[in-house]
């Protein structure tokens, strides 16, 4: 089959994910924009070309893929920055209209983000101004919508009346008309839905809190949703950046008329009661919706279920992965891994297809966890592996990984498992933050600027990603040789990295 894809950005997560996921069985064909259309960072797509771009490729094609913050805003980024008239967001509904009058055969697999509101401050990927008042602007909003909900104590109302003395006016003014402005795409894109226009809606939240204006946001989406009765047709909970793999899972399955029925084993006890930081509903929560998302079902046992999903969860406090090093004691008392991995083992043997979603920190994987994998020698069996950035990001894209993996390419398929150790559990929990502490200040950069030095820092990576990869795994992908390994930062930073990688198998 044949399916346009409109990632929301040009990062590797949202590209390159996507792509090998997509590459792990012979019957898709994934199309995406030409790279130098697709924008960088702060600066948007090309979004005129990208259009033209899609009317070339639509009558071959069986499926469009969409993401209407490229579409409208040109990227990610550029919908927390834009100045764009109501006018824009009318013509673009419009053009989707027209799309689906020509092409009535093509379903549209559309995704569109309630706009975050990150809880500090920093202008790395928003408004100039959020370095200086980005906490403050986060918690107005928080604090006030708290208050209409429950009793703020005396800290709280101290702290917000000093906010409201201080933060600028023309900020606020500046973030709720941008935050108006999306809002209204979100509740034009549901009326597409309500057409008919688009067949099915993913709004995923990037970076929720209980409180404040994301919340407040996903409350008047739901409402609009309730109202006309679409809650088969759009789906709302935690995520971003794997919201493309979710959506390619659901196009597969929809395709092939078979949705899989999906089986979760746990790390820890209380690990489906957790709230994972970064989200705003506990573990259990989000693998429902993730796994609906995707078109698949929750299997009632594992003999009945086609692919079981490794779970792997705080004990009871999350951390950030580059803290293994001092992690709390609940990740040892309150989870038992040898136990998870016999389990995963025992599941291989009987036949089962298994995904390993590794949660238990944010922003990387669990060295503990693959450590157990290696020796346990099942690391290569399995269908995927994933450990990156926040909860959701992982589980939903390691869900796709394993949908389009139940007939999937074995090569192509253990290759992944490789990029994603690369990734997320050798650069994101252990290499990225050694290097920030003893490689940047040696060259005078910092963790959000590498400035013209990308390439020292990229070969002093893949020098370091190699050495991990030979010195941890010691009993699997002992026959692979490295053709090609070469990372880069799109955004010319250390938050994310892309990896050029092609590996032989003996």
């Amino acid at each position: 089959m044949r399916i346009i894809y409109l990632p929301i950005d040009e990062r590797p997560c949202n590209t390159i994910y996507v792509e090998r996921i997509a590459a792990s069985t012979s019957d898709v064909e994934l199309l995406l924009p030409p790279t130098e259309l697709l924008g960088n960072k702060k600066s948007p797509a090309d979004t005129e070309q990208i259009w033209e771009w899609i009317l070339e490729q639509a009558p071959l094609s069986e499926a469009l893929i969409l993401s209407i913050d490229l579409l409208v805003y040109g990227g990610l980024l550029p919908s927390r920055l834009h100045y764009l008239p109501e006018e824009t967001g009318l013509k673009w509904m419009d053009r989707m209209r027209m799309f689906h009058k020509k092409f009535p055969n093509i379903r549209i697999y559309a995704s569109n983000l309630i706009m975050r509101t990150p809880k500090y401050s920093s202008s790395d990927e928003e408004p100039d101004y959020y370095e200086d008042w980005g906490r403050e602007i986060f918690l107005n909003a928080f604090l006030q919508d708290k208050g209409r909900h429950i009793e703020l104590t005396e800290d709280e109302k101290r702290e917000l009346q000093h906010i409201k003395q201080n933060l600028p006016k023309q900020f606020v003014d500046d973030y709720e008309s941008r935050r108006k402005f999306n809002r209204n795409i979100n509740l034009q894109v549901l009326e597409l839905i309500n057409e008919g226009v688009i067949s099915f809606l993913v709004i995923p939240q990037d970076d929720s809190a209980e409180y404040g204006y994301t919340a407040q946001d996903q409350n008047i989406i739901v409402k609009k949703r309730e109202q006309l009765r679409l809650f088969h047709q759009v789906h709302i909970y935690p995520g971003a950046d794997e919201v493309g793999a979710t959506l390619l899972a659901r196009v597969y399955n929809d395709f092939h008329q078979k949705y899989p029925k999906i089986f979760p084993i746990w790390s820890s006890t209380l690990g489906a009661q957790l709230i994972p930081m970064y989200e705003d509903r506990p573990f259990g929560e989000s693998l429902k919706a993730h796994i609906l998302a995707s078109g698949c079902h929750v299997a009632d046992s594992a003999e009945t279920a086609d692919i079981i999903l490794a779970y792997n969860t705080p004990g009871r406090v999350m951390q950030e992965a580059w803290y293994q090093g001092k992690k709390d004691v609940t990740y040892s008392s309150f989870r038992n891994l040898l136990l998870f991995v016999e389990q995963m083992k025992s599941y291989l043997d009987r036949g089962k297809h298994v995904i390993v979603a590794d949660s238990a920190y944010a922003n990387g994987g669990d060295g503990n966890l693959i450590t157990l994998l290696d020796e346990a020698g099942i690391l290569e069996q399995l269908t995927s592996y994933k450990g990156w950035n926040t909860n959701c990001n992982t589980l939903g894209s390691t869900i796709a990984q394993g949908v389009l993996g139940l007939d999937g390419l074995e090569q192509q398929m253990k290759e992944n498992i490789i990029y994603h150790i690369l990734d997320d559990y050798f650069y994101q929990s252990e290499i990225r933050m050694k290097m920030v502490d003893d490689f940047l200040p040696e060259h005078n950069l910092t963790y959000f600027d590498l400035k013209d030095k990308a390439d020292i820092v990229n070969q002093e990576r893949d020098r370091r990603l190699l050495i991990c990869f030979e010195e941890t795994l010691k009993n699997s992908f002992q026959q692979v040789k490295f053709e090609n390994l070469g990372s880069y930062a799109p955004w010319n930073r250390m938050f994310e990295l892309g990896i050029d990688l092609k590996v032989k198998f003996n």
